[in-house]
């Protein structure tokens, strides 16, 4: 490892708010698979990608006790999508610190949304390898989050939730979503909306949702879609919405 590799990492370590010991895990967390097809951060965005969940996951259910099971997922889909995850790498400046085949870097590649947000993902893992102690990850990954985790609300999580479902499945060539109203429960004004959303892609479900309007439930059914073909092994969803 260069020198000006061991500085680069040194200075990483201090946007992270966090020193490694073993230098090689921030650089395996940094290879994109085009510098080396082999050895690359995606086992360990595997690894960071379960343990994000699980910390964004805790940290809604403790700040937001009033908060039912839908609408916390929702808030969860959230704040990990691929989205959110550009802000925070852009934050921490990660596109200076990429390690990109050639073809990736004049292709743009640092600037990539979905490198990026692997990125994230890739560090959180090797955080953890690392210092083999989960509150030192969690402490790290809320710190990045800041005040997203307290910010992020029902009206943001709705917002173009139909829009990305459509935009990820044109990108694949499939069909677009299906909705069907199942029931509508109650009278006016005071009715729920019983919505269902449907994707042909092999082993997603069927998604359910309620709402005080057919708009609301397509919605919130878009939003736990997306949820479910993020969970999908990578040879269906190749990138996170």
């Amino acid at each position: 490892m260069s020198l000006k590799l061991v500085r680069q990492l040194q200075v990483l370590g201090n946007s992270l708010g966090y020193t490694f010991k073993d230098v090689n895990l921030p650089q395996l967390a940094l290879t994109h698979r085009s510098f080396n097809s082999k050895t690359n951060y995606e086992r360990l965005e595997f690894l960071g990608d379960a343990l994000l969940g699980m910390i964004i996951g805790e940290a809604l259910y403790q700040r937001y006790p009033e908060h039912q099971e839908g609408q916390l997922t929702r808030m969860r889909a959230t704040l990990v999508r691929q989205e959110s995850l550009v802000k925070i790498a852009q934050s921490l400046q990660l596109s200076d610190y990429l390690i990109l085949g050639v073809g990736e870097r004049k292709g743009g590649g640092r600037q990539r949304a979905s490198i990026l947000a692997d990125t994230v993902e890739s560090l959180i893992g090797a955080i953890y390898l690392d210092s083999g102690d989960i509150e030192v990850v969690r402490a790290c990954v809320l710190s990045w989050y800041g005040d997203l985790i307290n910010s992020v609300s029902e009206q943001k999580m709705l917002k173009d939730a139909k829009s990305r479902l459509q935009e990820w499945l044109q990108a694949k060539q499939l069909d677009l979503p299906h909705y069907e109203l199942l029931e509508t429960i109650g009278n006016a004004p005071n009715q729920t909306f019983v919505v269902s959303c449907q994707v042909k892609v092999k082993d997603c479900p069927e998604i359910m949702q309620s709402g005080e309007s057919r708009r609301i439930a397509e919605q919130k059914s878009a939003e736990l879609m997306i949820n479910q073909l993020n969970k999908l092994p990578k040879a269906v969803a190749s990138h996170k919405l």
